[in-house]
């Protein structure tokens, strides 16, 4: 762990031409112009967004919506619901299912497809556009209230929530699931156990404190998707003293300056969206394999007397806890950039705000880059893995069957040019920097007053952004590591 501030900084910082890799693909790319191109380029993106942010934007974030356009469907969305959530719990039934009695192939299994590719992240981005439906469609909570149905006040719960905890248990999970995604054996029976186990502890969680806390603070899914849905233009405001709800379209990430954290947990987890994600990538890399592998201090080597590549074995569960103590770590050392750039904010405009208010103030403004890191890392694979459900759903458990016809349907993947794959993610990861650059500055104005105290506060975050920026298109141009243990 002495070395992650030098891999930090190595990552925020360096910007190297050369050979690089597209994330999601196994053949080397060689990057049309040299790395720090791209990186200067993309500063002076930020650079010049922020520039524009500052001389034309004049009106503060307000607290409440602004401009929203009703959408009268709630209607019909509310007489398909109980269906649609009946087939929610039913898909979360047949990937336990099929986890456990299915064919042991991954890629014949439904359960690793449908909730890898089409859940965790085809619905992600969904929900950018949609709006938080998870909330309506959540099969936990479903189970919950079917229980609740026979077993009266199972949802009420037995204890009332400590108000200290807010989100912290559901960024704990968030974290054992991420865990869990890249250092697990990637096969069908441990899937289903985890959601066999992830099933148990929502019924238990609900029994203990209720659906309502559970749901807000513990269940890591919903708080994901509740992040997420404020960048979506589609938003549903609860009715007041029994009045019905309201469906209304917004401006896009509009979300993010109406709505503010209200505990520096929900902040984290927000970090830790983009910590996470951020973190896949550098572990892919050749060059983090090496800081392990090739033991460049000798230590490892002296204890065992012979090298860790020549080792494997003895060295793996060394390798999977130090990767672990990272991983763990890497929401807190987020934070603390975060929290620094906060502070010398505060010291440029003498802004009476403590460094507490102001991190919920801005809590939401890294949700774009948070999201367009998940994006570039790994949208590819919705095209080379996620066609397959269509086959799979004939045959969801690999027995050859053909229920709907489309058993050989959609099998082959979509794999786009190299070129167009990088391009691509560098232009997300720059409009997703240049989206936080605006929502800043509007939050800004709001929070300084005046013009010029925003601007101000904004230099030491522009700093911050360029560097996610360079570490972004950084990670995603390294060689991917030929050390495949995992």
């Amino acid at each position: 762990m002495r070395y992650w501030p030098v891999v930090l900084i190595s990552t925020l910082l360096t910007a190297l031409p050369g050979v690089a890799q597209a994330h999601s693909f196994g053949r080397l790319y060689t990057l049309p112009v040299p790395l720090w191109l791209y990186a200067w380029g993309a500063a002076a993106t930020l650079v010049v967004s922020f520039v524009v942010a500052a001389l034309f934007m004049t009106s503060p974030a307000g607290p409440r919506p602004a401009g929203s356009v009703p959408i009268n469907v709630l209607p019909t969305l509310r007489r398909a619901m109980p269906t649609l959530r009946l087939f929610a719990v039913f898909i979360l039934l047949l990937c336990v299912a099929t986890g456990f009695l299915g064919h042991r192939d991954p890629l014949r299994n439904f359960s690793l497809t449908f909730f890898w590719v089409i859940f965790v992240l085809l619905f992600t981005y969904l929900t950018l556009f949609i709006g938080n439906f998870y909330a309506a469609l959540n099969p936990w909570h479903s189970l919950a209230n079917g229980i609740g149905r026979v077993w009266r006040n199972f949802c009420a719960g037995r204890v009332n929530y400590p108000r200290a905890l807010a989100d912290w248990p559901a960024l704990l999970l968030y974290l054992g699931f991420i865990w869990f995604e890249l250092f697990g054996s990637g096969r069908p029976k441990p899937l289903a156990t985890f959601l066999t186990v992830y099933t148990v502890l929502n019924l238990g969680g609900v029994w203990l404190v209720g659906a309502r806390a559970w749901f807000r603070h513990c269940e890591f899914f919903s708080v994901f998707f509740r992040l997420i849905a404020l960048m979506a233009p589609v938003h549903y405001q609860r009715g007041n003293h029994g009045e019905p709800g309201q469906l209304s379209l917004r401006w896009p990430f509009s979300g993010l300056t109406q709505e503010a954290p209200r505990h520096i947990s929900t902040v984290t987890f927000a970090l830790a969206m983009l910590s996470t994600t951020a973190f896949d990538g550098l572990k892919a890399t050749q060059g983090w394999s090496m800081l392990f592998w090739g033991d460049p201090t000798g230590w490892m080597t002296q204890w065992q007397g012979v090298r860790p590549i020549n080792a494997i074995e003895v060295f793996m569960p060394w390798y999977v806890a130090w990767g672990t103590l990272c991983l763990l770590a890497s929401p807190f050392v987020y934070l603390a950039l975060y929290l620094l750039t906060l502070k010398l904010a505060k010291l440029l405009t003498g802004s009476q705000r403590t460094i507490g208010q102001l991190a919920l103030d801005f809590g939401y403004t890294l949700l774009p880059i948070a999201f367009v890191y998940h994006l570039t890392h790994y949208a590819t694979l919705i095209l080379s893995h996620g066609l397959k459900i269509i086959s799979l759903a004939s045959d969801p458990f690999g027995w050859h069957w053909n229920l709907f016809g489309t058993l050989h349907s959609f099998r082959a993947p979509i794999l786009p040019e190299m070129g167009t794959i990088w391009h691509s993610q560098v232009g997300l990861i720059l409009f997703g920097h240049v989206v936080s650059v605006w929502v800043a500055h509007r939050v800004a104005l709001r929070v300084f007053g005046s013009r010029g105290k925003a601007m101000t506060s904004q230099l030491p975050m522009l700093a911050l952004m360029i560097g996610f920026t360079i570490a972004g298109l950084w990670i995603l141009a390294q060689p991917l590591t030929a050390l495949r243990f995992l």
